[in-house]
C-alpha cells in the first residue's frame, strides 16, 4: 500500500470527491472547495478501488470519456487524477501535454518569465494544446482569433469548451452570441446560466443584465438583483456598482440605502469610474470634503466630465494642506491600480 495525499477532500477512501462528482455530473471541478490536506491509501495497481464502496473498478471507464470529463480541470487536480491509477494516468497523458502549451502560451501572450509577447507564438501554443483536449487551451485560443477577426474560428472553439462543462467558454460563447449580427440572445442566456451557476462572475453579471433589460428572456428585475448581488460578491466592479443602484431605487431588491452605500463604495474603490463620481457626490453633500475630493479626483482623471465642477470647488474650498492629501491618495490608488 502507498500512501498519497490528494490537494482535495475525498468523500470515499480512495477517489478524490472532485473526480466522483464530476464522473456523476460530467461537469467541471473548479468550484470545489479546498480543505485540509488529506492522506488516503490507494492500491498501486490498474485497477482503481476495490469493487465495493463507492470507489469501484474506475480504471473500466473508457478513455474518451475520462478525457472529456477532466478537460476542464484545473493542474492540481490533473495531476492528482493521474495519480489514482496506471490507466487513468495513460489516459489523461495528453492532458498534461496540453497543460504545458496552455503556459507557454500564457508566457508569449503576456510576456511572463522573461518571454517577449508573441501572439502568434501564443496561438500556436493554445492550439496545440487545444487539440490535446485542454478546455483552458480552446478558450485562450477562441479569445485570441477573436482578437484577430477570426470570430468563426473563435466562437467554434469556445463551443468546443463550453460542451467540455468550462464556465469561461460558456461565458465566451454566450457573449459572443450577443456580438454577432443578428444577436441571439436565447442563446447567449442559456450559456451565461450555465456558467453563471458554477460561479463565473462575469456570466453572473452578463445574466443579470439580460434578465433587467429583458434580452434572451423575460424581464425579471428580481432576479437581476439577485445575480448582480452574487456577481459583486465575486468581485465584479460593475456588478457592484449596479448592485448599489438596485438598492438606491428599490428595483428587484428591497430598498437600502446602507447597503447602496456600502456596494457604491466598494465599486469606487475597485475603479469604477461612475461609482467614484457618485460615492464623491455623496460625501461633497455631506460636508466630508477630503474624502470627496480623492474620488472626484480620480473620476476626473477617468473621464468624468462631470466630476471636474465640483472637484474645482473643492480645490479653491480647501486647505492647501488637505488638498495635497487628498491628491497624494488620489496618486498612491492609481499607482497600486497600475501595479496590479
Amino acid at each position: 500500500m502507498e500512501k498519497r495525499t490528494w490537494p482535495y477532500g475525498s468523500d470515499g477512501r480512495q477517489v478524490p470527491r472532485a473526480f466522483s462528482s464530476a464522473l456523476i455530473t460530467g461537469g467541471n471541478d473548479r468550484n470545489c472547495k479546498r480543505s485540509e490536506m488529506e492522506t488516503v491509501d490507494v492500491k498501486t495497481s490498474s485497477k482503481c478501488g476495490d469493487g465495493d464502496g463507492d470507489g469501484g473498478a474506475f480504471s473500466s471507464i473508457p478513455t474518451d470519456l475520462l478525457r472529456r470529463i477532466a478537460g476542464s480541470f484545473t493542474v492540481p487536480t490533473l495531476w492528482a487524477a493521474s495519480g489514482v491509477c496506471r490507466a487513468w494516468k495513460e489516459a489523461l497523458g495528453s492532458l498534461r501535454e496540453a497543460m504545458v502549451f496552455v503556459q507557454w502560451g500564457k508566457r508569449f501572450k503576456h510576456g511572463l518569465s522573461g518571454v517577449s509577447k508573441n501572439r502568434e507564438k501564443a496561438l500556436h501554443c493554445f492550439l496545440k494544446g487545444a487539440a490535446r483536449g485542454s478546455a483552458a487551451a480552446m478558450v485562450d485560443a477562441g479569445l485570441i482569433l477573436w482578437e484577430m477577426g477570426k470570430k468563426a474560428e473563435g466562437v467554434e472553439l469556445y463551443r468546443a469548451a463550453a460542451e467540455l462543462g468550462d464556465p469561461a467558454g460558456q461565458c465566451n460563447l454566450g457573449l459572443s452570441f450577443l456580438q454577432v449580427e443578428p444577436p441571439n440572445t436565447k442563446e447567449a442566456v442559456k450559456w451565461f446560466y450555465r456558467a453563471a451557476f458554477t460561479g463565473h462572475v462575469r456570466a453572473q453579471y452578463s445574466l443579470a443584465l439580460c434578465l433587467q433589460q429583458g434580452r434572451g428572456v423575460e424581464c425579471n428585475r428580481v432576479k437581476a438583483a439577485r445575480w448582480y448581488l452574487k456577481a459583486a460578491e465575486g468581485g465584479s466592479t460593475r456588478a457592484m456598482y449596479n448592485t448599489a443602484l438596485c438598492y438606491l431605487s428599490g428595483e428587484g431588491i428591497t430598498r437600502n440605502y446602507q447597503e447602496a452605500r456600502k456596494w457604491m463604495k466598494r465599486a469606487a474603490l475597485a475603479g469604477h469610474t461612475k461609482a467614484q463620481f457618485e460615492h464623491g457626490l455623496k460625501l461633497f453633500a455631506e460636508g466630508d470634503g477630503g474624502h470627496a475630493l480623492v474620488f472626484l479626483e480620480l473620476a476626473t482623471r477617468a473621464g468624468e466630465a462631470a466630476a471636474t465642477h465640483i472637484r474645482d470647488v473643492l480645490l479653491q474650498q480647501l486647505s492647501p494642506k488637505l488638498k495635497a492629501h487628498a491628491i497624494a491618495c488620489a496618486d498612491n490608488w492609481q499607482i497600486r491600480q497600475a501595479s496590479r
